[in-house]
């Protein structure tokens, strides 16, 4: 009894991707994001205008790693939480090279932020 009482305060802890999440906090934490994507177009990384619902590496006019266009990703909630986690650990040879955000509800508000985004 003791172990499922602890599994479930552990599970309750953790937000979901499906949670409901901020996008107004997560404007703030797309300024982790800032230094190498725009909302409008290409800069370092690719831009992240529509970036819900796209298909990975599909953004023209941007040179993506092999690996990324090989993925076969498409973007909603739970492969941009697996993602944001650590982009390399998610695809191999990504060209990204960013350690990744650990706290789930960063995560969570980042990719409502990133669905308000056309």
């Amino acid at each position: 009894m003791r172990k499922w009482v602890l599994a479930i305060a552990m599970i309750a802890a953790v937000p979901s991707v499906g949670m409901a999440a901020d996008a107004e906090a997560g404007k703030t934490v797309f300024n982790k994001c800032k230094a190498c994507h725009q909302v409008d177009k290409n800069a370092v990384g690719p831009h992240l205008g529509g970036i819900v619902g796209r298909k990975a590496a599909s953004v023209a006019d941007y040179n993506y790693s092999e690996a990324l266009k090989k993925s076969g990703i498409t973007w909603d909630e739970a492969a941009l939480d697996k993602w944001l986690q650590g982009p390399s650990k998610d695809v191999p040879g990504t060209k990204m090279i960013f350690p990744g955000i650990k706290d789930a509800t960063d995560r969570a508000n980042l990719i409502a932020y990133l669905a308000t985004l056309k």
